[in-house]
């Protein structure tokens, strides 16, 4: 089986996902032929996913929201704005993504929560199944249970989440524990996708809070709360390729670029971890059992942090007042279920795949309904 990834690559999630699945994908014959990877002219590919990948990698221009000007949470009506101005430049992307499908000769085309994949599925209608995996297909399901405030928000990334996954023959709902498949939706509930490096790892319990921004503007919670406690060692990754790959502040402070072996490293090491609850990093943090504290940036993380605490991960805040982790941490226990739940994803996720890999499941795949 020929695949083809068509990937968003904002910030880290969906970019580590797609490094698992080539691997399990490669590991049981199948070839991935091609990358596509959607991004903004602001953001900057990790290095770590051009070392991983495999394949040939291929950008395109895709939307991703802005944030507001302190850089930290997003900002809707400017994303909006941003997006119509760079509608033509979209519109070829997603020719692109269509003539690669055809150029590629792809069995079958999986998308990382792109949202041109689904567009390109309901203006160009490629004779491929489509598969969507991500997180946020979770929040589809008919049980699923979110934060009582910001419904307005909540009704636009469902919309949002329901134009990336346009055609497709099913989506792969990733999530925190098992539940029941959701037909209505075409969802299977499956495991995190996490990778190799994960399993490896040998956690301790350090002297350090580990953590990580997916906007630097949130560093200033950090260094505010770090004048205060200036003993407790932090060492926080974040997405500010202005800065040298390593910022030390002081004995106590450090600032990473992103890097995952060094970020799961400090994981592996660390007391706790804080960040604005990206639906990955929380998942491996939980495997390796390490007290959570989560700062939504949108509406998006503001879902994962909920579900993330009935999974009995960690606490939520409005900003990183680590003084919550720290007292935190002192009774956390770490959900035994999880990782056994984690461990089986290879077996689920592959039995899932392969049940959508052959052309006699496209016959369905324009139905009107399957669009709304």
């Amino acid at each position: 089986m020929r695949v083809l990834f068509v990937v968003q690559g904002e910030g880290r999630g969906h970019l580590t996902q797609a490094i698992s699945m080539e691997k399990l994908l490669r590991e049981n014959g199948h070839e991935v032929v091609e990358v596509l990877v959607g991004k903004s002219e602001s953001r900057r590919l990790p290095g770590f996913f051009i070392r991983n990948i495999q394949a040939p990698i291929k950008h395109i221009i895709s939307p991703n929201f802005l944030p507001t000007r302190a850089n930290r949470r997003a900002n809707l009506s400017r994303s909006f704005l941003y997006s119509l101005w760079k509608s033509p430049e979209y519109y070829e992307s997603m020719c692109y993504i269509n003539r690669r499908i055809r150029e590629t000769g792809a069995d079958l085309v999986i998308n990382f929560y792109e949202l041109l994949t689904g567009l390109t599925f309901f203006f160009f209608r490629p004779q491929v199944p489509l598969v969507c995996i991500g997180h946020q297909y979770l929040f589809l399901h008919k049980e699923f249970q979110v934060p009582k405030k910001n419904r307005c928000s909540y009704f636009l990334m469902n919309m949002f989440t329901r134009l990336t996954s346009l055609g497709a023959s099913r989506r792969f709902a990733l999530s925190f524990r098992a539940m029941k498949d959701d037909d209505s939706h075409k969802l299977s509930i499956i495991p995190p996708l996490l990778r190799q490096e994960v399993f490896e790892q040998e956690p301790v319990e350090g002297d350090y809070i580990h953590g990580y921004m997916v906007n630097s503007g949130f560093s200033e919670y950090v260094c505010r709360w770090h004048n205060e406690h200036p003993e407790v060692a932090l060492r926080f990754f974040w997405d500010h390729w202005e800065e040298e790959p390593v910022k030390k502040v002081d004995d106590t402070l450090w600032f990473y670029q992103l890097d995952d072996r060094e970020f799961l490293r400090q994981m592996s090491g660390c007391k706790a971890y804080a960040s604005t609850a990206g639906f990955e990093s929380v998942c491996e943090a939980m495997y390796l059992g390490k007290p959570i504290l989560m700062v939504p940036a949108h509406i998006e993380q503001e879902c994962n942090a909920y579900d993330a605490v009935q999974s009995g991960a960690g606490i939520v805040d409005e900003g990183f007042n680590l003084d919550k982790l720290l007292a935190f941490a002192k009774d956390f226990r770490p959900n035994p279920a999880f990782p056994l739940w984690v461990r089986s994803s290879r077996y689920i996720i592959l039995n899932e795949l392969e049940k959508y890999t052959t052309h006699d499941c496209v016959q369905d795949m324009y139905m009107v309904e399957e669009y709304v």
